[in-house]
């Protein structure tokens, strides 16, 4: 029986795109586009199951998921190598807001992202409103709201949970999502962020936890930077033991810190087994 559990547990945990290629230009992620095809084949061989697709502006051009020429490729890559991607993370959202960005022509490529996700079997595109998509105004939420019920009916034609991460308070992101159906959104719980900003995983899970429906596995210090797993500000025994409570049993995307010595697959690994040893605390 252990066995199995372990099985299906490891199954869930998957990463963000570009956790296992070379940092660039100091960007902790981005869209790996010479080596995207060598990260599904090394997940293979280490049996991580899952990755989550990631779009970023200064990548989207060359990105195969907006590309319908190229999402073939995509599929047959998944195929061989026996990996999902059942999200995609879209920071080419955060980096160009509605209320900063061409409406028509963000709407369009938001069009694009969502019909290759459906032809990939991807259901959960992650939204981003933090940082340069913070809803810090009155105005910007409006915006984001017109936005989202003007591409609504694609989400909805195309079985697509958008997933939004914020950093609202509890209350304020409670009474944020309350607007929108849960059929079709819910939230993206950040751990790292949310530490980051002296949340309490308590007071969080149970205020909005039933509209958790991805969880991105990272450690930041408070009021700063992301660090490695256990080194910063997340209690993630106090996350973990509030997840089952409230019955999540989505996936945990490894957003965590990159490897100072080049060794991204050692630390990737070592940052599964660490969250396979505080699940199982709470099984």
């Amino acid at each position: 029986m252990i066995a199995i559990k372990n099985i299906n547990l490891e199954d869930k945990i998957g990463f963000i795109q570009g956790r296992l290629s070379k940092v660039e230009n100091d960007r902790i992620q981005k869209f790996p586009i010479g080596n995207w095809e060598s990260e599904f084949q090394l997940a293979k061989a280490n049996n991580i199951k899952k990755i989550e697709w990631t779009i970023d502006s200064q990548t989207i051009s060359g990105n195969p998921l907006v590309n319908s020429e190229t999402l073939t490729e995509i599929s047959e890559v998944m195929l061989k190598h026996d990996i999902q991607v059942p999200s995609v993370t879209c920071d080419y959202f955060m980096e160009s807001p509605p209320w900063q960005n061409d409406v028509k022509d963000l709407e369009q490529t938001m069009i694009k992202i969502i019909n290759g996700m459906r032809r990939i079997n991807s259901t959960k595109l992650i939204i981003p409103l933090v940082d340069n998509s913070s809803l810090s105004e009155v105005k910007h939420e409006i915006s984001l709201v017109n936005f989202f019920e003007l591409i609504s009916s694609v989400i909805v034609q195309n079985n697509i949970q958008i997933c939004f991460e914020s950093d609202f308070s509890p209350k304020n992101l409670a009474r944020f999502i309350g607007e929108f159906p849960n059929t079709n959104f819910g939230i993206n719980y950040d751990i790292g962020n949310s530490a980051s900003l002296g949340f309490l995983p308590k007071e969080e899970i149970e205020t909005y936890g039933n509209r958790i429906l991805n969880v991105h596995v990272k450690d930041r210090l408070l009021r700063g930077k992301t660090v490695p797993l256990g080194e910063g500000s997340a209690d993630f025994e106090a996350v973990f033991k509030h997840l089952k409570s409230v019955n999540y049993e989505g996936n945990y995307i490894l957003q965590t810190a990159r490897a100072t010595d080049d060794n991204h697959l050692g630390v990737l690994l070592k940052y599964r087994s660490m969250v396979i040893n505080w699940v199982e605390k709470n099984e």
